[in-house]
């Protein structure tokens, strides 16, 4: 609706385009009406042109007159009317004068200029009841540099860039330097402020003490007096040329505290306190610099501190600036701000460590996303690598996987390069087999565990641990994988895809036992190895995996999968591309071929590895209450003497070391496993493996307070037949007696 004008002069504006504000009725005797508009380009009717320039312009006001004739000054119950009728006034108060700057006080006048703050100019110090300060943002009475000589806020005005500057930097405080608008200081940007106000004053008290130095005895040369007064008051040592000393580590001391208690502050508050160390502390100079006698240590040497603390406060920002959200143009005024940090000479290399590629640039999001594997490409004719230091790779790292990005932790790796710590960068690249797990791609990962991510670096199965080997390996029997980030067995378990088939799984498993030695040799992985390949493909509620009982195989069944199995291992073990036959292997015993194969493959290792091996009890224990499976691992271990006695002295040894864990383990699986397990040993034909038997009986002998199932193994030796079987003397001697002793009872 356009505006139009009563016949007074005065501008009359829609009722939806202004505010008026108007009085209680007590104070219907104040001399102006108030009419706010929203034309910049409207004068109140008695402005004047001095100086040149309209002096309403910027004004959030309009004045009108009342003492001049106005319709408005009707009685209230008359009603005034336009012409054409688009407007009715039926109503109009006289208002009061609100708060406002004095460059836009009307009881005053106001004279403008650019920067004069040596004395108030023409009535610049008159001011209202309601007259602000517009650098202190606060009633101009209140002002104390009102009228100073120095900086004179009663001249400043919002059209000059001096005064602006001013203002913010009364506002923003050391904010200001930051280049922040007013606009953009919220709470956490102003706490960050105060605290690094505090920190410049505290820390130039340091730096001067610091510069002071202090004087000290040359090496050699110490105070003999028996006073012990403060160096330079005793005779005795004034008489001698004492030595100024200069350490620094009283202010290293202090911004050290201070960029701990930044990092506990938030973001934005810590990104400030950072910054603005920086830069106090880049502004040092160091007095003994020409010195070079004096070796004080790292911390009391100022060039060598400062890049220490440099080194803190750069790697936290380059944290900050990868995991923080930090607004795009808040991003860009942090970095701003310290790329105008002048750097000392000793803190160069300093000087880019803040450039730090945005999420958004083309490079990252073409290499998150999978368009870019090599991490390069070329612009304006020449290549683009992806290098980022260590701690932004790191942070990338943990913010993707914060959002369960695994797929762009795994392109993310393989495609990033950095000069720093290549050990950690190989720690973090060993990971993406179990990212890929993560992701479901089980088999990618069973890949990528024997294939390094580039040709200097060797596979990640090299660095695993037998611990890491059984949680790959449940994650391929299953399908599940931990819930958290890390590769461990303890934990909630989640579905992430399917699991690998039997022969897939045996495959990999034997190609990672057999590219380390270090694993090949560790009885731990092969306990692993026969336990997965013995329990089922779901897990338990609690994640554990559940163990199977299998019957005994047809004989038949076992030498055909016997004979597999050895031309199987040795292809394998050379590098031939080899797979299983699916006939017996992906049938309806296939859990039963997958023990069969196992226990050959654990044979082939004591052949070839005895002498490393440092344990075997953990080997027989992962067979579980497949005995038939064990016993056909012993009888094959008969073939050869040696193999068989050093076999049994290792379980000889365990058995002697762990009766404890024996017992815990025999209290789970119940008198029935305990039975068979001395039976399997009691009645070996070597003499060696019957000890491992009378071995474990004697424990149980030995311990039958803590063994309340032991009578019930009576029961089942003689339902066994155990006593008519044609044992050696010491055998059927120890077997009786155990016997006797209870049916006594």
């Amino acid at each position: 609706m356009e505006t139009r004008c009563c016949p007074g002069g005065c501008q009359i504006v829609p009722v939806w385009n202004f505010v008026a504000l108007w009085p209680s009725e007590k104070e219907e005797e104040e001399e102006d009406i108030i009419l706010i508009s929203d034309d910049d380009e409207v004068q109140c009717p008695d402005d004047d042109d001095e100086g040149g320039e309209d002096s309403t312009q910027g004004s959030s006001v309009v004045f009108v007159d009342p003492q001049e004739e106005c319709p408005l000054e009707e009685k209230k119950s008359e009603e005034m009317v336009d012409e054409e009728g688009d407007l009715v006034v039926t109503y109009c108060k006289q208002a009061s004068v609100m708060p406002h700057a004095r460059h836009d006080c009307t009881t005053h006048p106001f004279e403008r200029t650019e920067s004069d703050t040596c004395s108030p100019l023409g009535k610049n110090a008159e001011i209202c009841d309601q007259c602000y300060c517009y650098i202190c943002d606060k009633l101009a009475a209140e002002c104390q540099l009102w009228t100073g000589p120095s900086l004179c806020h009663c001249n400043a005005h919002n059209k000059s860039n001096f005064w602006k500057a001013q203002r913010n930097f009364a506002l923003a405080g050391v904010l200001a330097t930051f280049n922040l608008e007013l606009l953009e200081l919220d709470a956490e940007l102003k706490h960050g402020g105060d605290l690094l106000e505090k920190f410049i004053k505290d820390l130039g008290v340091a730096y001067n003490k610091y510069l002071g130095g202090e004087r000290m005895c040359p090496p050699g040369h110490e105070c003999c007096c028996e006073l012990k007064l403060p160096p330079g008051q005793c005779s005795v040592c004034s008489s001698q040329k004492m030595e100024v000393v200069y350490k620094y580590s009283d202010v290293f001391e202090l911004v050290m505290r201070f960029l701990t208690q930044a990092e506990q502050e938030s973001p934005k508050a810590a990104a400030v306190m950072l910054l603005g160390a920086a830069k106090q502390i880049a502004l040092h100079k160091d007095p003994a610099m020409l010195k070079s006698c004096q070796n004080l240590g790292p911390t009391a040497s100022l060039r060598i501190a400062v890049p220490i603390l440099f080194q803190r406060i750069t790697t936290q920002l380059q944290r900050m600036l990868v995991l923080c959200d930090f607004p795009k143009i808040l991003h860009e005024k942090f970095v701003e701000f310290f790329q105008s940090i002048s750097l000392p000479c000793h803190c160069y290399a300093f000087s880019n460590s803040l450039n730090v590629l945005p999420w958004d640039h083309v490079l990252l999001t073409t290499v998150l996303k999978g368009q870019n594997i090599t991490g390069h490409r070329r612009q304006k004719g020449r290549k683009i690598f992806l290098w980022e230091t260590l701690p932004v790779v790191e942070a990338r790292v943990e913010k993707l996987l914060g959002k369960k990005k695994y797929r762009e932790v795994v392109r993310y790796l393989r495609a990033v390069k950095c000069n720093e710590n290549q050990s950690r960068l190989r720690d973090l690249r060993d990971l993406i087999p179990f990212y890929l797990c993560k992701s479901g791609h089980f088999l990618d990962a069973a890949h990528s565990l024997l294939f390094p991510v580039n040709s200097l670096a060797c596979c990640s199965a090299c660095r695993m641990s037998p611990c890491q080997f059984k949680v790959y390996l449940k994650m391929f029997r299953t399908g599940c994988v931990p819930s958290g980030n890390e590769v461990q067995e303890t934990g909630h378990w989640v579905t992430a895809g399917s699991p690998l088939r039997d022969t897939v799984l045996i495959k990999q498993a034997l190609k990672l036992l057999y590219s380390s030695k270090a694993l090949y040799r560790n009885a731990k992985c092969w306990s692993s190895f026969i336990m997965v390949l013995g329990s089922s493909d779901s897990l338990e509620k609690r994640g554990q995996l559940h163990p199977l009982c299998l019957e005994e195989p047809p004989l038949g069944f076992q030498e055909s999968v016997l004979a597999a199995s050895g031309n199987f291992l040795e292809d394998l073990k050379s590098g031939v591309n080899v797979t299983l036959p699916s006939a017996l292997f992906s049938g309806q015993l296939h859990h039963e071929a997958s023990l069969i194969l196992a226990g050959q493959a654990v044979q082939q290792m004591l052949c070839s590895d005895l002498p490393q091996l440092p344990s075997f009890l953990e080997i027989v224990l992962a067979f579980g209450k497949n005995f038939w499976a064990l016993k056909l691992l012993l009888d094959q271990l008969s073939c050869e003497e040696h193999i068989l006695c050093g076999t049994a002295n290792l379980l000889l040894r365990d058995l002697s070391r762990e009766k404890g864990t024996m017992l815990r383990v025999w209290q789970n699986l119940g008198p029935q496993y305990v039975g068979q397990f001395l039976c399997l040993f009691l009645t070996c034909r070597h003499k060696r493996m019957q000890a491992v038997g009378l071995l474990s009986l004697g424990v149980v002998t030995d311990n039958l307070h803590l063994c309340p199932w032991a009578k019930q193994l009576c029961t089942f030796f003689h339902e066994s037949g155990l006593r008519q079987l044609p044992f050696g003397t010491t055998v059927h001697h120890e077997v009786s007696k155990f016997v006797s002793a209870f049916e006594k009872l």
